[in-house]
C-alpha cells in the first residue's frame, strides 16, 4: 500500500505543478512568418538555407559563456543553433521545475536572438544526447507505464514537462518576435514506436502555443529506408534524418572512411525540403582513445568530402551539425555507457572553447552557403563530363537563375590519391574545358553561370568562400588547395582593366571572357574595373589563407582570431574581436576609421582599398601553484555505531522496475528518491557466528563499482552491473561479488552491520524505447550470507538537494552531505598536506587558490592530473562546490578538466575539493592549473552565484 500511495503522489504532483514559471517575459521584436516548400524553409517568403550547429547549454553551466559559444557559431557562418532541452536537468522530482540560474532557458533563447541565430527547439521529451536517462529524470523510472509510449503515467509526466518548457519556448517563436523556427518532436524514435504518442506530443505543443513547423530526426543514415514519420498518423511537418557516416571509431581515425554509409540525407517528402537534422560533426569516445582522435576522424577532409557531397547529391537546404561545441558532463549529467566527463566530441570548438581546423572548414563552407542564394532552390542537373574516370562529377542547378553547382570528387570515395581531370562543361554562358584537381580525400563545389554581385561568373575551378558589395564595389574571396592551379572566367561586354595588386596572376580577354590563371599560393589580389560592370576586388588564396577572413555585418576582416560583431557609424567601423597574438588587422570597408574593442586603431589605406592596422596580443596570465592542502578520511557510515536514524528505511516490497530484486525488500535507490551519485546502504542483522562469506549483486552502470564493509572492516569491492546485463539474454547474476568474512568478525547472537557504498554512474538511455534498458535499476539487487539466513533490515541514504547547483551535482558521500565540497567549510582541523597515498575507502582533500587573470582577456583554465593515469580509484573534483568531473583510469583517458569561467572566480579566491573513492590503497596523481590558451577580447563573465558552507 505504501508503494501504491507513493506512485499516486507522484502522478498527482505532475498535475499540480507550480505555475509561477509558466509566464516568461514576452519577447519584443519584429514579427515574421515561417513556411516551407519542396526546396527550403522561407522566412517572410524569402528562402533561407538553414545552417545550424548543436549546442548543449546544460553542458556549460556558466550563462555568460553561452554568449561566447553562440557568437562563435555566428562568426563561423552558422545562422541557427539547435537546442536540446534536458528534462532531467530541470526537474528534481515530479511536478517541480527550475528554470533559474544555470538553467535559465529564457535567457538562453534571448542570447540566441541577440547573437543573430535562428533556433531549432528540441524539448524531447526524450533527447538521448548521451545524457543520463537520455534526458529522462531519474524519478520517471518510478512512473508506471513504458516511457516513449502512450502509457497514461508517462503521458501525464511528459505533458507536464512540455507544458512548462513550451511556455518558455512559445514567446521566442519567430512569429512572436523571437527566433525559434522549428520545433523537434521526440528524438530518433524508430523502434517500439507509437503513432498516437507522436501525435499527442504535437497536439500538446500546439495547445501550449507552439505554432512553428514541427520536425523530428529519424535515425539513421540516408538512402536506405523510408521514414516512419514522413506521413500518416504522428507525422511531423518537416521530417529530418540523422546521418553519421563516419561512425564513432575514434581509435582508428586514420583508416576509417564512411563505414556507416554515403552520408546523403534522404528526401522523405516532396512537399518539404531535405533536412539533415543531425549531421555528424564529431564523435563520442566510447573506447577512450581521446577526443583529439575523434576530431581527426571527423576532421576537415571528412567535412570537405561528406558535407559537400551531401549538399549537392541530396539538395538539402537545412542542416544541423552535431556538435558545434560539446562541453562537459559535469556532475552526474552523462549516461554511463559511451562518455566520461569530457563531452568535447571532437567538435569544431573544443571543450575549452578553442577554435580548430574544423572550425575553419565550417567557416569556408558556411560563408559560401550564406553568400550564394541560388543554392536554396536547386534541382538535379546534367553534370560536366570528366576526362578522368577516377574523378566524378554531380551537378545541381537553380531552375530560375540557371546557376550551376558541380561537385567534384573521387569516383572511389575511399581514394586518397591526387587526380587531375578536364571537365567538358556546358555552362549557361557557353561550353568550356575546365581543368580540375582533386587532392586527397576532399571534394569541391564549383560554380558556373552565377551573378556574383554585379559580376557574371562564367566558371571557376576555385571555390567561392564569400562575396559582398563593400564601398560601391564587389569584393570576392575564392580559394583552392595549396600549390594547385586555378582559373576564373568572368564575363564582360568589353575588355576591363586588370591590375594585379599582389601575387602572380595572368589575365587574357576574348569573346567577352576575362580569364585569370594563377596558382593557389598565399593571397593574390586583383582589381578589375570597367567592362560595363562595377569594380571588383578579387582575392585568390589558399584554404588556409581564406580561413583568416571573417565576414561580419557590412565588412570583411582579415587577421584577427575571431570577429564577434561589426558596426559602422559616421565613417567609423567598430569591431568586437579576439586576438590570440599580436598582429595586423585588415578591414575591407567604406569607413575611414577603425575601433576595436572600444579602442581606436591607427590605420593606413592599402592599395586594395582596405584599412590596415596592428593589434596587441594577450598579456601573460600567471597561475599559482596549488599548495596548502588539507585532507581527511571519511566513510563513518561503515562504523557499526554510526547514527543512521534519519536515513530512509528501505522496506518497500514492490517496484516499477521491470527487473524485480532477489531480496525480500526493494533496495533500488530510485525507489527511495535517490537518483544520482553515490548511495550508502546499512543492513542490520543478528549474526549466527557461522557466516563465512557475503555475496552481493549491484547495478551501477558501466565503469561503476561498489565497496563493502562488515562491522567497520573493509571486505573489498566489485564491479557493478551494466546495461548489457539487461539486454537479451538477461544476465541473472549481474555485478556479482563474493566477500570472505574474517574469522571472529561477527559473533553469535550479536548485532552486526553490513555497509555498502554503491556508485550510480547514471541511467541508461532509452534509445530503443525499451524499459528494460532505461528502467534498469541502480543499487543493490541481491544480498546473502553463506552460513546464515538471518534477515536484514535496511537503511539507505543518497544525495541531499542543492537548489542552486541542481539535482545532478551531488551524490550521497558523507562529505557531500556535510558540505565538505563547499567554499567556507571549516577544515582547519584536517591533516595538513595532500595525501600521496590513500587507503581503501573514501578520502577528501581540500585546497584554496587565488586568481587575478588579466582583464579584457579570455584565459580558459584547466586542472591537470600529472603522471600516469591512476587506477583502482576515482576522484570527484569540486570547484567552489560544483562537481566538475571524475578522474581515474577506470573512468576514461581524461587528465585535463575544464574549469569554466564563472564557476571559476577569475578575480578572487577559489576552493578545490577532491573526493577520492579507492577500491584499494592507491597513490594519487599530482595536480596543477594550466592556461589552455589566451586571447585579448572574449565576453564579460560574471561569477555564477552559488552558496558556500553555512
Amino acid at each position: 500500500m505504501r508503494a501504491l500511495v507513493s506512485r499516486l503522489v507522484t502522478l498527482l504532483a505532475l498535475l499540480v505543478a507550480p505555475a509561477a514559471i509558466l509566464s516568461p517575459p514576452a519577447v519584443a521584436g519584429p514579427r515574421h512568418t515561417v513556411t516551407y516548400d519542396h526546396y527550403s524553409l522561407k522566412i517572410d517568403g524569402r528562402r533561407v538555407l538553414l545552417r545550424a550547429a548543436e549546442f548543449h547549454y546544460f553542458r556549460l553551466p556558466s550563462p555568460d559563456l553561452w554568449r561566447d559559444i553562440l557568437e562563435k557559431y555566428r562568426a563561423a557562418g552558422f545562422n541557427a543553433v539547435s537546442l536540446y532541452f534536458d528534462w532531467a536537468y530541470h526537474s528534481p522530482k515530479p511536478g517541480h521545475y527550475d528554470f533559474t540560474g544555470v538553467r535559465d532557458v529564457d535567457r538562453l533563447l534571448r542570447t540566441a536572438e541577440q547573437s543573430g541565430l535562428y533556433v531549432i527547439a528540441r524539448p524531447g521529451p526524450y533527447i538521448n544526447a548521451e545524457t543520463t536517462g537520455g534526458g529522462f529524470p531519474g524519478w520517471l523510472k518510478n512512473v508506471p507505464g513504458r516511457a516513449r509510449s502512450s502509457a497514461p503515467g508517462y503521458t501525464a509526466a511528459y505533458r507536464d514537462w512540455l507544458g512548462h518548457i513550451d511556455r518558455i519556448i512559445a514567446p521566442h517563436q519567430i512569429m512572436r518576435g523571437g527566433s525559434v523556427v522549428l520545433y523537434n518532436a521526440e528524438n530518433e524514435y524508430a523502434q517500439n514506436t507509437d503513432a498516437a504518442y507522436m501525435e499527442d506530443i504535437q497536439n500538446t505543443a500546439r495547445g501550449d502555443g507552439i505554432d512553428v513547423p514541427t520536425t523530428t530526426n529519424d535515425c539513421c543514415d540516408a538512402a536506405s529506408w523510408t521514414s516512419t514519420w514522413a506521413s500518416g498518423p504522428g507525422a511531423v511537418q518537416v521530417p529530418g534524418v540523422d546521418d553519421y557516416p563516419q561512425s564513432f571509431d575514434c581509435p582508428n581515425a586514420a583508416t576509417t572512411w564512411g563505414p556507416w554509409g554515403e552520408g546523403v540525407t534522404e528526401r522523405l517528402r516532396e512537399d518539404t525540403p531535405v533536412f539533415a537534422a543531425e549531421y555528424q560533426a564529431g564523435a563520442i569516445d566510447s573506447w577512450g582513445a581521446g577526443y583529439d582522435k575523434c576530431r581527426e576522424l571527423t576532421g576537415p577532409e571528412y567535412m570537405s568530402f561528406f558535407d559537400k557531397s551531401n549538399l549537392i547529391v541530396s539538395g538539402a537546404t537545412a542542416f544541423n551539425y552535431y556538435m558545434g561545441f560539446g562541453g562537459t558532463n559535469w556532475g552526474w549529467l552523462g549516461q554511463p555507457n559511451d562518455v566520461y566527463t569530457s563531452y568535447d566530441y571532437g567538435a569544431a570548438i573544443t571543450e575549452n572553447r578553442g577554435l580548430t581546423a574544423k572550425y575553419d572548414e565550417f567557416k569556408r563552407q558556411n560563408y559560401f552557403l550564406a553568400s550564394v542564394a541560388p543554392l536554396t532552390e536547386t534541382d538535379p542537373a546534367s553534370a560536366p563530363v570528366s576526362g578522368n574516370a577516377a574523378v566524378q562529377t554531380v551537378a545541381r542547378a537553380n531552375p530560375r537563375t540557371r546557376a550551376e553547382f558541380v561537385l567534384v570528387r573521387h569516383t572511389d570515395r575511399a581514394s586518397a590519391s591526387d587526380e587531375s581531370a578536364t571537365l567538358d562543361w556546358t555552362t549557361p554562358d557557353g561550353r568550356y574545358q575546365v581543368p580540375v584537381r582533386v587532392r586527397g580525400r576532399t571534394a569541391k563545389v564549383l560554380v558556373a553561370g552565377y551573378d556574383l554581385g554585379g559580376q557574371r561568373l562564367a566558371w571557376s575551378n576555385s571555390e567561392i568562400m564569400t562575396h559582398a558589395v563593400i564601398g560601391g564595389r564587389d569584393v570576392a574571396l575564392l580559394y583552392g588547395d595549396e600549390g594547385t592551379p586555378g582559373s576564373t572566367v568572368l564575363r564582360y561586354s568589353s575588355r576591363p582593366s586588370v591590375t594585379v595588386l599582389a601575387g602572380s596572376v595572368t589575365a587574357s580577354y576574348g569573346s567577352g571572357d576575362l580569364r585569370l590563371d594563377y596558382t593557389h599560393s598565399g593571397l593574390a589580389r586583383v582589381l578589375i574595373s570597367g567592362g560595363g560592370r562595377r569594380p571588383l576586388l578579387l582575392l585568390l588564396g589558399t584554404a588556409s589563407e581564406a580561413a583568416k577572413f571573417w565576414r561580419a555585418g557590412p565588412v570583411l576582416v582579415r587577421g584577427t582570431s575571431l570577429v564577434r560583431s561589426a558596426t559602422t557609424s559616421g565613417g567609423t567601423v567598430s569591431l568586437r574581436a579576439d586576438m590570440a597574438k599580436a598582429g595586423d588587422v585588415e578591414v575591407f570597408t567604406a569607413a575611414r576609421d577603425l575601433v576595436v574593442n572600444g579602442t581606436r586603431v591607427v590605420v593606413r589605406t592599402t592599395p586594395s582599398g582596405s584599412l590596415l592596422g596592428s593589434l596587441p596580443g594577450p598579456r601573460p596570465a600567471r597561475l599559482p601553484a596549488l599548495t596548502g592542502w588539507r585532507s581527511r578520511t571519511e566513510a563513518p557510515e561503515a562504523d557499526p555505531g554510526f547514527d543512521d536514524s534519519r536515513w530512509t528505511a528501505a522496506d518497500r516490497t514492490t517496484t516499477e522496475s521491470p527487473l524485480k530484486p532477489k531480496t525480500p525488500t526493494v533496495l533500488y535507490a530510485d525507489d527511495y528518491g535517490y537518483h544520482y551519485g553515490d548511495v550508502w546502504y546499512r543492513g542490520r542483522f543478528t549474526a549466527t557466528g557461522a557466516e563465512t562469506k557475503v555475496s552481493l549483486n549491484a547495478f551501477t552502470g558501466r565503469r561503476g563499482s561498489y565497496l563493502v564493509w562488515l562491522n567497520g572492516r573493509y571486505l573489498g569491492s566489485a564491479a557493478g552491473g551494466t546495461q548489457a546485463d539487461s539486454d537479451p539474454p538477461v544476465n541473472t547474476d549481474p555485478g556479482h561479488g563474493d566477500f570472505a568474512i574474517p574469522a571472529g568478525l561477527v559473533r553469535p547472537g550479536q548485532k552486526a552491520v553490513l555497509s555498502v557504498l554503491v556508485e550510480n554512474m547514471g541511467d541508461n538511455d532509452d534509445w530503443i524505447a525499451d524499459d528494460n534498458r532505461f528502467k534498469q535499476p541502480r543499487g543493490l539487487y541481491f544480498v546473502a550470507f553463506t552460513g546464515s539466513d538471518a534477515p536484514l533490515s535496511w537503511k539507505i541514504q543518497g544525495a541531499l538537494p542543492d537548489a542552486t547547483r541542481g539535482p545532478l551535482n551531488n551524490g550521497g558521500l558523507y562529505g557531500e552531505r556535510s558540505g565538505w565540497s563547499l567554499p567556507g567549510y571549516p577544515d582547519g582541523s584536517w591533516t595538513r598536506g595532500a595525501p600521496v597515498r590513500v587507503p581503501a575507502g573514501v578520502t577528501w582533500t581540500r585546497g584554496r587558490f587565488r586568481l587575478d587573470l588579466p582583464k579584457g582577456q579570455d584565459v580558459p583554465i584547466a586542472l591537470r592530473f600529472g603522471g600516469p593515469i591512476g587506477t583502482g580509484y576515482r576522484v570527484q573534483l569540486f570547484l567552489n562546490g560544483w562537481n566538475l568531473g571524475q578522474y581515474g583510469g577506470d573512468i576514461g583517458p581524461q587528465t585535463d578538466f575544464t574549469l569554466p569561467a564563472g564557476l571559476l572566480r577569475q578575480h578572487g579566491q577559489n576552493t578545490l575539493a577532491f573526493a577520492v573513492v579507492a577500491r584499494q590503497a592507491a597513490s594519487l596523481a599530482p595536480v596543477s592549473l594550466v592556461a589552455v590558451s589566451a586571447s585579448r577580447g572574449g565576453v564579460p563573465v560574471s561569477d555564477v552565484p552559488a552558496p558556500s558552507y553555512r
